[in-house]
């Protein structure tokens, strides 16, 4: 397969809503999917939406590894899951905020508002429907790859600019870090990483 480029905030396919897949089964699919697991591998991300390698059709491959799930969260791994034509349901009004990094915005993190429940109802590339219901950590990532769909990326979802900051300098992460046990370990690497927090948490 191949490892493709990534489209980067500012290039139009980021905001084009994508086009349903017709034939989940069609190989030219099945070829997309491959190449977003090859990229996500070299990256050593969970997820991604074919938008974001400049194909502008409905369909996401993700996956959860043991090592990002968050201290405290009752999740398990789920190995590479390819989903075609995803359609979220909100199955309750309750939203939470998530701190999010997104590949497209290479070195940026922001503080998102997502629903807590969802139902995603999706097509398998074997062409099998399939549903299911996630909650939290798991169900803030999907909303999170669907929107790529859409054409909306997380800062579009924000309502307090002030939580969008660079990776180098992850200041009100870091002070959230502190209280937060279900924090993303990705992130929680990166607050650890970050040269001045004992200097500015100490303030």
């Amino acid at each position: 397969m191949a490892i493709r480029q990534i489209a980067k905030m500012g290039h139009p396919v980021l905001r084009k809503k994508a086009a349903p897949v017709d034939d989940p089964t069609d190989p030219d699919i099945a070829r997309l999917a491959a190449d977003m697991q090859d990229t996500l591998e070299w990256i050593g991300a969970a997820g991604i939406a074919a938008p974001q390698v400049y194909d502008s059709r409905r369909v996401v491959v993700y996956r959860i590894l043991a090592d990002r799930i968050p201290s405290g969260v009752a999740l398990e791994p789920l190995p590479w899951t390819a989903m075609v034509n995803p359609e979220i349901t909100p199955l309750s009004d309750e939203v939470g905020l998530i701190w999010e990094r997104c590949l497209s915005l290479p070195g940026l993190h922001g503080k998102v508002p997502r629903y807590k429940r969802i139902e995603i109802a999706y097509r398998t590339l074997e062409g099998e429907s399939h549903k299911r219901e996630v909650e939290d950590w798991h169900a803030m990532l999907l909303q999170h790859e669907c929107d790529h769909l859409d054409g909306i990326l997380y800062p579009m979802r924000m309502t307090d600019l002030s939580y969008l900051a660079f990776n180098a300098e992850p200041g009100v992460l870091a002070k959230e870090a502190e209280t937060t046990p279900d924090l993303d370990m990705a992130l929680r690497a990166m607050v650890e990483a970050w040269p001045a927090r004992e200097k500015w948490l100490a303030t």
